[in-house]
């Protein structure tokens, strides 16, 4: 008997290292031992690849997988785009080109799915967002096929955390409208964060509520080994070897807390320590902010290292034998390096914080297996409001042995990691309860006891395995609804 076919729409893809590339390619890849599934992606990629391996999760060669990946090329006009930024009148693009850039592959990515859809005959359309235009090439396959369609959302079109502000009041309801548009229209709409849900469910029709599930974010153990390989949990670990500088530190060794991904915070270091701005500059940010419809006011000093780096300075004024002894070290930033140094001159940390590009996502289990600390920072909510957003790295921080210092904000990342072990969850600005971790954590690393934390029992739940499962389940249930037919253990 033939395998059933998934038909799946993914505008970013392996080798992109993208949330949404990442997800999609680890998900696609179990579901491929169910289906042939065929993606169609913007992304640059030769199927078969190391990246699409990576993409699964795992950079070991394996058996071939019935999974295909067509490259289909957008018609972005890139001249005339670059030419408007270049003229500085990237609002007209905010204002004009909807609901992103990604737009403009909407049209060719419908062709190349519709000849797919003729050749394989596939069971379902499932498509991943981020970017949001891919889903409307869901909704066009849905009308021009009758196929089953599912649609992966990262993150809510309207989280504020995500999307604090819009160009106008009309393209937040145009925004609105068109997620609405697509849980009514998808016979299952999945969402990675249950606040974001919660909140699209609670102004959808009832017939619509029961479509709208929850498959989070993953990581995949084997990527990360087995933590605590080298040391005990609990237990006193030995020195590092060498000669002892003062306070019994070893010399050549470091405390170091690490940060994976993009902070978005650099801009708003530099302009808090530049002088007032003058006519021509009041004047163009005057018309930048013309018409835009604020839902939400965001800290995004609280998005870079400012605050810790404070605390850290802190925790060296008590243990002066601590400087250069303990860092912070950012990997995977995309910013130019002068954006970088003037932002940590402005905050005064340049002299804690190392900085690195990006790098490949293989890379980073070993990077987070070496750090003492992990950090995850998420903008302060100057309202004190509660937030929807959840950082993909959660997951991965979890996968490993490491304690984990949260600044996050009040919400869906405080209440998921607040039962979790080796975690310290602060505000994003609470410099004082950042510089009591660093003081905690650093006391017991110079004492030759560094902590670390047995998460053993959170690995399968983590797994793309089973968050696989979790979708693959997804998909049945909306194949089945397509159909007319309610599986046996639905959920209502």
């Amino acid at each position: 008997m033939p395998r059933p076919a998934l038909l799946c729409i993914s505008q970013s893809f392996a080798p992109a290292t993208t949330p949404t590339a990442i997800r999609a390619g680890a998900l696609l890849a179990r579901l491929s031992e169910q289906w042939d599934v065929t993606v169609i992606t913007e992304a640059v990629q030769e199927p078969g690849t190391e990246a699409q391996r990576a993409a699964a999760g795992s950079g070991e060669p394996g058996p071939p997988t019935p999974l295909r990946v067509e490259v289909v090329a957008s018609r972005r006009p890139a001249r005339l785009l670059a030419a408007v930024r270049r003229l500085r009148l990237s609002k007209l693009l905010d204002l004009l080109v909807w609901p992103d850039e990604s737009i403009f592959w909407v049209l060719p990515a419908i062709r190349a799915a519709r000849r797919v859809a003729r050749e394989r005959r596939p069971s379902a359309i499932v498509v991943f967002m981020m970017p949001y235009s891919a889903g409307l090439v869901g909704l066009a396959l849905r009308r021009l096929t009758k196929l089953p369609l599912i649609l992966n959302l990262d993150d809510s079109l309207t989280c504020t955390d995500m999307h604090p502000d819009f160009p106008s009041a009309l393209h937040y309801r145009l925004a609105r409208g068109l997620e609405d548009r697509y849980a009514r229209t998808a016979d299952a709409t999945v969402y990675v964060s249950a606040t974001n849900l919660e909140a699209v469910r609670a102004r959808a029709p009832e017939p619509v509520r029961e479509r709208i599930e929850l498959v989070r974010y993953g990581a995949d153990p084997a990527r990360f080994g087995e933590p605590g390989a080298d040391a005990e949990v609990g237990s006193d670990s030995e020195a590092d070897s060498g000669s002892e500088v003062g306070g019994g530190l070893a010399a050549g060794d470091r405390f170091e807390v690490a940060y994976v991904g993009a902070m978005s915070g650099w801009w708003a270091l530099i302009e808090q320590q530049s002088p007032p701005p003058g006519l021509a500059k009041r004047a163009y940010e005057g018309w930048n902010g013309l018409g835009r419809h604020e839902l939400i006011a965001l800290d995004p000093r609280t998005s870079s290292p400012a605050y810790l780096g404070r605390a850290m300075l802190g925790a060296i004024a008590r243990h002066p034998d601590w400087r250069g002894w303990l860092e912070l070290v950012l990997y995977g930033n995309p910013y130019p390096p002068e954006v970088v140094e003037r932002a940590l001159a402005a905050a005064g940390v340049q002299e804690l914080v190392t900085v690195h590009g990006p790098a490949p996502h293989e890379q980073m289990p070993g990077v987070l297996a070496r750090a003492d600390l992990l950090f995850i920072t998420l903008p302060k909510r100057l309202d004190g409001s509660r937030g929807g957003r959840i950082s993909a790295k959660t997951y991965e921080y979890l996968m490993t042995d490491r304690p984990i210092l949260a600044a996050v904000p009040r919400g869906e990342n405080w209440d998921y990691l607040a039962d979790k072990p080796g975690v310290w969850l602060v505000e994003p600005d609470d410099e004082r309860g950042m510089e009591s971790v660093l003081l905690e954590l650093g006391q017991a690393k110079a004492a030759g006891a560094p902590r670390i934390f047995d998460r053993a029992a959170l690995r399968e739940q983590l797994s793309y395995d089973t968050r696989a499962r979790e979708l693959a389940a997804v998909i049945e249930r909306g194949i089945a609804r397509h159909a007319g037919a309610r599986p046996v253990g639905s959920r209502t």
